[in-house]
């Protein structure tokens, strides 16, 4: 079966009900974590960014905190499963201050990490792509937020 563009799902939801609309994404929410995630985001969530954006920190606080330290094979599984979700959450804000904030606490935490990230030229690469995203998000926002950003971005860019 071939997906159909997002206009004619578009046009043919226009021809639904409310409560067929409300059937539907009641039936999509039962596939995938992720559907269900993003509507609990946009239903829940989206009328508050800044406790989303807490809410997710406090996630990335207690990923670090358990990752096991054994070897740095076990380190970048980690790091790269808390970009993963750290990612995933970003797209269901869509919003550019949302994933500023989001990715410049990711690498706050991965450059205070113990072991040292220095160690691992992958982590470091992580470490490095990851401020180049956020030097190309920053570059979005508003002048006042820009040099904010930017000031934490020299920091950690040391």
């Amino acid at each position: 079966m071939k997906a159909v563009t997002v206009r004619e799902i578009k046009q043919e939801l226009n021809h639904l009900t409310h409560n067929e609309v409300k059937e539907l994404c009641l039936r999509l929410s039962r596939f995938k974590k992720e559907n269900k995630e993003l509507l609990t985001y946009l239903l829940f969530e989206s009328s508050n960014e800044a406790a989303y954006i807490e809410g997710v920190k406090h996630y990335i606080d207690i990923q670090f905190d358990i990752i096991n330290t054994k070897s740095y094979f076990y380190i970048r599984k980690s790091v790269r499963k808390i970009l993963t979700n750290t990612k995933k959450y970003i797209r269901y804000s869509q919003q550019k201050e949302t994933e500023v904030e989001l990715l410049l606490y990711f690498c706050i935490k991965l450059k205070d990490f113990s072991p040292s990230i220095k160690k691992s030229p992958r982590l470091l690469n992580t470490y490095k792509r990851q401020l180049e995203l956020i030097k190309k998000a920053v570059g979005t926002l508003h002048e006042d937020l820009q040099y904010d950003y930017n000031l934490i971005l020299e920091n950690l860019e040391d």
